[in-house]
């Protein structure tokens, strides 16, 4: 699960008030007049609907969460469980609570509700039952993406029982296919086909945490924009081979390995300097004056070094990366390779053309014995989403109220979501969550992937607020 600042004057976010404090738990069972236990209810529901594409039914917990939306007392019009043709089982709900100034456009609320598989075998437990474990919620979908649209749903019946009325219109999507697994991408589908149902000024969706030390106290909040483009190439070559033991310069395989070698050079936008810049303030040792080195001179090598060294997350920041991922070759163990092939990763820096990586890679592989090719269409190049005061001061006020002097941090996404179909199609798209965890704690595509119950119930908290200054 996975950013650039284009506005002068707001990059660097910060509350105000007491010191923070560790997240304090949630009951594990909230009280029955606690709203919260309805929203727990429809949470547990939506986790526990299994949606891979193996096995599960996206269209039905799409229409679960639409049955839901009903009672609360949305009309059939404002609800749209859609099923593209030919895919039964990849369909998705749009919800709609319409504003009161036609003149503006809507914000859109996006999740997606397909999660990666799970085996129970590996789990030791069936992994679509939702438990409580030391002050965490486990379960496949628990955090990616189903905490998310959870929270949207649950937003869209507490306007309703609250009697809000946006002045912008409220469109929420939950869609199928964000994970790769299914052979079609709800979003995709839907800008090529009914895009009216998803237009809006900008979007809310997955992509950004806020961080936790190892004391549990809250060190900054994420607010994400823009994301790398994932794109696959192949790399074939063929050699008259020969034997081991008269080995020449180079083999079919050995032509492909080159690529291992190549760092791509520092790359930064407005919203990665900011994010170094502001996470150098609060990063302790060398780490945190090398980042606000490299934010200065992205051409500081010793800096950048540093920098990358610390983490391949903080190294996918700096740059585009390219990795062989898989590789076939060879037919004897004592033979020269007749021929071979690979599987090249890049994760692809915004703004980024993909013609020009594969020119780099290309020069790399330097051998006109070897073919290499996008090994699907050519990706989708997202543009970076300008970050304005209309996108930044209602996030920013509500996090300051909830967890004083937590800076808002701009942050891109070293992954890939349905926002890249989103920017390029001209809907600037925002990741925004308020669930707070320590590095890597959330398990996302593991075995007991998890969020703290606690988290949970703030993100709840801090989104339905932020939805309401965003739309009114």
């Amino acid at each position: 699960m996975s950013t650039a600042l284009l506005c002068a004057g707001a990059m660097v976010l910060a509350g105000c008030g007491s010191p923070p404090t560790a997240p304090s738990g949630a009951p594990s069972a909230p009280a029955a007049q606690d709203d919260r236990a309805a929203f727990h209810d429809l949470y547990q529901e939506l986790v526990e609907t299994n949606t891979t594409a193996s096995a599960g039914d996206c269209t039905l917990a799409a229409q679960r969460m639409a049955d839901r939306l009903k009672k609360a007392g949305y009309p059939d019009n404002q609800l749209n469980v859609y099923v593209p043709p030919d895919h039964p089982k990849e369909g998705g709900l749009i919800a709609t609570l319409p504003g009161t100034d036609p003149s503006l456009k809507a914000v859109l609320l996006l999740a997606h509700i397909d999660v990666v598989e799970a085996k129970a075998e590996d789990w030791g437990r069936d992994p679509f039952k939702l438990i409580e474990k030391d002050g965490y919620y486990q379960a496949r979908g628990a955090n990616d993406d189903k905490a998310m649209a959870a929270v949207f749903t649950d937003s869209l019946i507490r306007y309703r029982a609250e009697g809000f009325q946006p002045k912008r219109t409220i469109k929420m999507a939950l869609t199928c296919g964000e994970e790769g697994s299914f052979p079609l991408n709800g979003v995709e589908w839907l800008l090529q086909n009914h895009r009216d149902w998803i237009d809006a000024a900008f979007a809310l969706n997955e992509g950004a945490y806020g961080n936790l030390d190892a004391q549990n106290n809250r060190v900054s909040l994420d607010i994400q924009a823009g994301e790398k483009v994932y794109q696959d190439f192949t790399l074939k070559t063929s050699d008259p081979g020969g034997h081991s033991s008269q080995p020449g310069a180079g083999n079919a395989i050995q032509s492909l390995a080159r690529i291992g070698a190549y760092t791509f050079p520092v790359r930064l936008n407005e919203v990665t300097k900011a994010y170094l810049d502001k996470q150098g303030d609060l990063t302790k040792g060398p780490v945190g004056p090398a980042m606000k080195a490299v934010a200065a001179n992205p051409d500081d090598a010793a800096a950048a070094a540093t920098v990358a060294g610390t983490s391949p997350g903080l190294n996918a920041t700096l740059r585009t990366t390219c990795v062989v991922t898989q590789i076939q070759g060879g037919h004897a163990p004592n033979a020269l390779p007749q021929a071979a092939s690979a599987n090249v990763n890049c994760r692809i820096l915004p703004a980024t053309p993909v013609a020009e990586v594969q020119q780099t890679l290309a020069g790399l592989v330097n051998d006109p014995k070897v073919t290499l090719e996008a090994k699907q269409p050519p990706a989708v190049v997202s543009p970076v989403p300008a970050m304005s005061e209309e996108v930044l001061a209602p996030a920013r006020e509500v996090s300051a109220r909830m967890w004083p002097n937590v800076p808002l941090v701009p942050a891109m996404s070293v992954g890939a979501t349905d926002g890249r179909y989103l920017n390029a199609a001209g809907i600037p798209t925002y990741g925004l969550s308020g669930r707070f965890f320590k590095s890597g704690d959330h398990h996302n595509h593991g075995l007991n992937e998890q969020i703290p119950i606690s988290s949970l119930y703030e993100s709840r908290d801090f989104l339905h607020e932020v939805v309401k200054r965003y739309t009114s």
